[in-house]
């Protein structure tokens, strides 16, 4: 792990480019409605039923940290934009796109309107990207 010197933040790789900044979950709630700022409750909490997590606001977007970053949220004016990083391509209508970085690195894009949203399947997306963020999927063995 590397901790940059001037905001203290932790990476997974040295040298890690990133904006240096002290952002909290308010500073998004402050600019959000209260639907919306209820929907990234809803997400957070979802979140932490997965494993010890660590929530990396920067100025524009929430991003959910193991090891690295496996998820992130961008709150809107009137819904949640977010996405998760898998191992594998996964194919499924509620992914609004996949980038693939690499063979084993698939950024799977998501929209969140409402608290039913919230549901089993978004919780199973989050559970096989937390592994990603623990980094299991470069683990040999």
């Amino acid at each position: 792990m590397w901790t940059c010197p001037v905001c203290g933040r932790a990476f997974a790789n040295r040298n890690q480019s990133h904006a240096c900044g002290g952002w909290t979950l308010d500073d998004h709630f402050r600019a959000s409605t209260p639907e919306v700022a209820a929907l990234v409750r809803g997400f957070v909490a979802l979140v932490e039923r997965v494993g010890p997590v660590e929530l990396a606001p920067t100025k524009t977007r929430i991003g959910f940290k193991a090891r690295m970053t496996f998820a992130a949220l961008v709150p809107r004016r009137r819904w949640l934009d977010g996405h998760v990083v898998l191992a594998r391509r996964r194919e499924e209508p509620r992914f609004r796109r996949i980038d693939s970085l690499g063979p084993r690195s698939h950024v799977h894009v998501f929209r969140i309107r409402t608290p039913d949203e919230l549901d089993g399947e978004v919780l199973d997306w989050l559970r096989e990207a937390y592994a990603v963020g623990l980094q299991e999927h470069l683990r040999t063995g």
